[in-house]
């Protein structure tokens, strides 16, 4: 089963411009999906060797729309 947790988080205008663009551009995608994505490469690339890190990081890229 997997549980979801939701965050509050500030973020510069200029990266939530960005982030709208893409998001117009690439249906596919959703702003949780990115996020989850971000912050589970972030935990990667600084250390934080855990596979469940790993599965969210693997499992946003690779989703599959139904």
């Amino acid at each position: 089963m997997n549980t979801t947790v939701s965050i509050l988080a500030d973020i510069p205008e200029d990266l939530h411009n960005a982030l709208t663009h893409y998001l117009e551009t690439h249906p596919d995608w959703d702003q949780d999906r990115v996020f989850a994505a971000a912050l589970s490469l972030f935990l990667l690339q600084n250390g934080e060797c855990d596979r469940r890190a790993a599965r969210v990081y693997l499992d946003s890229l690779f989703k599959q729309i139904v």
